[in-house]
């Protein structure tokens, strides 16, 4: 009788601990599949950016600086058509006009995860970074990002900066900022702010 109580206790422990295992692979495969959303709010419209799960550096420093309101009142601070938007700079934030911006950052870099199957296509997100005379390493710039703006993406760029997301949502805002008036240091005439950052998914 103890025999069977054992045998029923240990095959119902069994089953227990399999739909343990089997919930909490679900639960990785879950967090591998599904991919971080911002949303990029700016004066001139909303952007919605996907995040990629393959450059996890990039993405979890993204998300952080995203939670603590760090992009919220920077300015697109360095605009070419045809080419790309940047910003991040926290430098940025109530900088006076004509002020040349860009070197601005969290006081770190992130380490390069450069991907073959992430190219310059047109909305891809990159991190910025300083020169490979200064930067051997291709590592990126802490807090400074830009969104690429030409129709046949910019491949001269691939293998050389890191991929980490694309707008899914906002194109046409992408073409907006890209068209602005621009002066010294292809900064803006009239600011274009992101007004806020916040994870949507």
């Amino acid at each position: 009788m103890r025999r069977r109580v054992f045998l029923s206790v240990a095959c119902a422990l069994s089953i227990i601990t399999t739909a343990n295992l089997f919930a909490q692979t679900s639960k990785t495969q879950k967090e591998k599949t599904t991919e971080t959303i911002v949303l990029l709010k700016t004066s001139m419209g909303d952007m919605k950016i996907k995040l990629y799960n393959e450059t996890p550096l990039h993405r979890d420093n993204f998300i952080k600086l995203v939670n603590e309101k760090y992009y919220d009142g920077l300015l697109f601070h360095r605009v070419i058509n045809n080419f790309m938007i940047q910003g991040g700079d926290p430098d940025s934030k109530d900088a006076p006009a004509g002020k040349r911006l860009g070197m601005g950052g969290p006081g770190y870099t992130i380490p390069a995860e450069i991907l073959p199957q992430f190219s310059h296509k047109k909305g891809a997100l990159a991190a910025a970074r300083m020169g490979e005379e200064v930067n051997p390493r291709l590592e990126s710039s802490g807090s400074q990002f830009y969104i690429v703006h030409n129709n046949n993406g910019t491949p001269h760029l691939d293998g050389a900066y890191t991929v980490f997301g694309e707008v899914i949502e906002g194109m046409a805002v992408i073409d907006k900022i890209a068209t602005a008036k621009t002066g010294a240091g292809d900064r803006p005439v009239e600011d274009i702010k992101i007004i806020s950052a916040s994870i949507v998914k």
